[in-house]
This record gives structure tokens, sequence and C-alpha cells, in this order.
């Protein structure tokens, strides 16, 4: 009698513990997407913003380089009184290129781009691997569910596969950033 019962509790702990595996493996697939999910967002808010900063950055270098040539053009080719207005112009222009050059000793609209390129790659990396962490844990999960005996405690209790990630053919290329 009491070896039934000694049975009969370790075969109810085995199912618990195969029950509190599938969930702990369930509340990790749903933790593995939630990650996904903010990388996905960090992609959302960083990138456009990143963009628009570069943007403005090498707008503005690049506006004040094309006033200053301009400005020059304009200084070169005027003569007698009218000169004076284009010189003053020049002097203008250039006022705005040491400043830009105080606060940009490189005019670091390179070094932006460059900046660009990193948080874009990195950005990219870090979803890469957070979808990857999520197939591992999928992966997990499957197993549970379906080898045996874990198999027969999921069905019993309604715990199905995950589906792993899988990236459509139009979200395989690379994202396209354009100025």
């Amino acid at each position: 009698m009491w070896t039934a019962i000694a049975i009969v509790a370790v075969v109810a702990l085995y199912i618990i513990a195969i029950y509190n595996g599938l969930i702990a493996g369930k509340n990790q697939v749903k933790e593995a997407w939630a990650t996904v999910d903010t990388q996905l967002m960090r992609r959302y808010d960083l990138i456009p913003n990143l963009v628009e900063t570069v943007k403005q950055a090498a707008k503005h270098e690049n506006e004040t380089l094309t006033a200053v040539i301009n400005a020059r053009n304009a200084a070169m080719a005027a003569n007698g009184p009218d000169g004076a207005d284009a010189q003053n112009k020049l002097t203008e222009t250039l006022k705005s290129l040491f400043a830009v050059a105080e606060n940009y000793p490189e005019l670091k609209a390179n070094q932006n781009f460059l900046e660009l390129q990193r948080e874009l790659a990195d950005t990219e990396n870090k979803i890469q691997a957070t979808r990857q962490f999520y197939n591992t844990v999928v992966m997990r999960l499957n197993n549970q569910v379906e080898q045996f005996p874990s198999n027969l405690v999921a069905r019993t209790f309604g715990i199905t596969a995950a589906t792993p990630f899988k990236a459509e053919d139009s979200a395989k290329a690379a994202p396209q950033v354009k100025f």
C-alpha cells in the first residue's frame, strides 16, 4: 500500500516538474519575443531620429560651404563700388564657416555619417541576436512539447508549440537609408 502511494507521489511530482518546465519555457518564449520587440522599437525610435540629425548636420555644413563658395565667386566677379557688398557678404559667410570650424574642427559630416552607419549596423545586429535567442527558446519549448513524456503533459494542459521567427523575403534585405 505504501509503495503504491509512493509511486503515485513520485509520478505526480514528475508531472508537476514537467508542467512547471513547460510553463517556464512558454514564459521564456514570451520574454524573448518582448526582447525582439524592444529592439525593433529601438530601430523605429533611433534610426529616423539619427538619420534626421545627421541629415541636418550635413545640410548645415553643406549650406555653409556652398554659401562661402557662392560669396567668393560673387566677390571675385564684382568690380568697383558694387564689389563692397559682395566682399561684405563673403566676410559674413566666412564668419559662419569659422564658427562651424570652431565647433567642428574637421567639419564632421564624415564622422556623423560613419556614426550613422555604426548605429545602423549595431541596431541590426541586436535585432538579429534577439531573434536568434527567441528561436533558441522556441526550439527548447517545442522539444519539450513534442518529446515523450512531456508531450503527454503538454497535450493534457493544452500547451502547444511556439512558432519560430522566420524572416519574410522582403524583410531579408538591409534597410535602405535615403537622404
